[in-house]
């Protein structure tokens, strides 16, 4: 039997990777009724969700939200059984730390692009509200196929715009430049929107109103009691407890087409035999699996960019200190500092606070694309100096009780302009050899949704459904800042 037969449960798929896009499409083909073995080279499943622990509380190591007005992770999360513990932020308040002082995050703004010069108005400076005011007279710039966000908002806004507010907006979740970052792939809303407006600033107000219109209601970002590093191994669970096979420790050495169609698949000392494989690992190990059978797919994958960052975990008695109000702040680069946000975890996630009544926890991220210095420091620098800007920032000088550090190398994908063309064609390569699909956080948004619906949309490529892909391609999971690192 071949992948296609995977939609009415007589075939048998390879996912490669355990992370919680892998897992999502062992759950759907499960749902589809395939015969499923996950295969993760690693000693644990969850990939950039990882749960873990400091002076006895619970916290997550690696993101800590999912964006909650897209359907896909909410609602994993809840066929896992994890429905009870969904949580929106207890704070949803936060402040950037700006010009030598924290202040109020703006509102009225598209991942800080305004709709007026008065929504930034405290923190930029008069010049900075006075550049925007030019917006409306400028001649229409064409974005053509892609823009870069700083570039396209610099030259309508000036850079002041993009220094002090979209680069720690967008920087912050692709720990990336917002100067390279394309517009199309990470702010497609905004994208759709300035192709059929002259101004900036009037296509942003015509994004407020239609949401404004929709009268969305409820959290934007939504948490795990436990952390979001619980959904992963709730998905684990429910994949073995339906018949799924995962193997940790099981590095894939060899990916290759099978004399009768199907596919070959190397792990260890374990060879698989499989009617259908979805590839779900970072782009770097994709190429690699795939220059056997794909080699044009693997060329494309092996140019994609990532940035590395680390998490600094620090934990204090809660008697000890007093912090400034809100669940944390962003920090824009263009100020010089290290960190470039800290969240204040047990004011963020009631669960926190509740289950530790006497620590106070809070987390730094230090990295941006580019930036190795910094991150070629030992952990007990990476402390010192986060302590050292939450001093600054905040005032807190009392010794932690406790302290983690917590590496991502190359942890999150770099969207440049044209990365849409480079994804578009690497699935074109990919669809040639049937039975073979490709899924992450390198194609369709960095954040859990995102990743979720890039799952679904390549199990339904297996079955030879590729709406799912058109639907992406056309309109990708928008990834927004809910936290340090996020």
């Amino acid at each position: 039997m071949r992948a296609q037969d995977s939609r009415t449960g007589t075939g048998q798929v390879v996912v490669i990777g355990g992370g919680i896009a892998g897992l999502a499409a062992a759950h759907r083909l499960l749902d589809r009724g395939a015969r499923v073995t996950v295969l993760e080279a690693s000693d644990r499943v969850g990939g950039k969700l990882l749960p873990g622990e400091i002076a006895g509380a619970r916290v997550d190591l690696g993101a800590e939200s999912m964006l909650a007005r897209r359907p896909e992770a909410v609602a994993l999360a809840r066929e896992v059984g994890l429905a009870d513990r969904l949580q929106p932020p207890a704070t949803a308040t936060a402040s950037l730390w700006t010009r030598g002082a924290l202040r109020p995050m703006p509102k009225g703004h598209v991942m800080g692009v305004p709709g007026t010069a008065a929504a930034l108005f405290g923190v930029l400076s008069d010049e900075g509200l006075a550049r925007i005011e030019r917006d409306a007279e400028l001649p229409r710039t064409e974005v053509g196929d892609d823009v870069a966000v700083g570039e396209y908002v610099a030259a309508r806004l000036g850079r002041e715009v993009v220094d002090r507010l979209v680069e720690p907006l967008l920087g912050g979740v692709y720990a990336g430049d917002a100067y390279r970052i394309s517009m199309r792939m990470a702010v497609p809303q905004l994208f759709a929107a300035v192709r059929t407006h002259a101004s900036l600033t009037e296509a942003v107000r015509e994004i407020q109103a239609k949401a404004a219109a929709a009268q969305q209601t409820g959290p934007v970002f939504m948490g795990i009691e436990g952390g979001v590093g619980q959904l992963p191994l709730a998905v684990a669970r429910s994949v073995r407890a339906r018949g799924g096979e995962i193997l940790t420790g099981a590095p894939v050495t060899e990916l290759r087409r099978a004399g009768d169609g199907g596919w070959r698949v190397v792990a260890g000392g374990r060879v698989l035999h499989a009617d259908g494989v979805v590839v779900a690992v970072p782009a770097g190990a994709a190429a690699a699996l795939l220059r056997a059978e794909a080699p044009a797919a693997a060329t494309e994958l092996a140019g994609v960019e990532y940035a590395s960052m680390a998490l600094v975990t620090l934990a204090y008695r809660r008697a000890d200190i007093t912090l400034p109000e809100g669940s944390g702040f962003l920090v824009p680069p263009v100020d010089g500092h290290t960190i470039k946000a800290s969240t204040f975890a047990s004011r963020k996630w009631g669960w926190i606070a509740e289950e530790n009544p006497d620590l106070l926890v809070l987390r730094t991220s230090v990295g941006r694309y580019g930036e190795t210095e910094v991150l070629g420091r030992d952990d007990a620098d990476l402390v010192d100096v986060s302590r050292q800007d939450l001093r600054e920032a905040t005032g807190l000088a009392a010794e932690p009780v406790a302290t983690r550090v917590t590496r991502w190398d190359d942890g999150l994908p770099q969207y440049p302009v044209g990365h849409h063309t480079r994804v578009a064609r690497v699935r074109e390569h990919v669809a040639k050899l049937p039975g073979l699909a490709v899924c992450g956080a390198a194609y369709d948004g960095v954040g859990i949704p995102a990743c979720v619906a890039s799952a679904y949309a390549a199990v339904d490529q297996l079955g030879g459904d590729r709406a799912g892909l058109d639907a992406l391609r056309a309109n990708p999971v928008q990834s927004l800042h809910g936290g340090a690192g996020e």
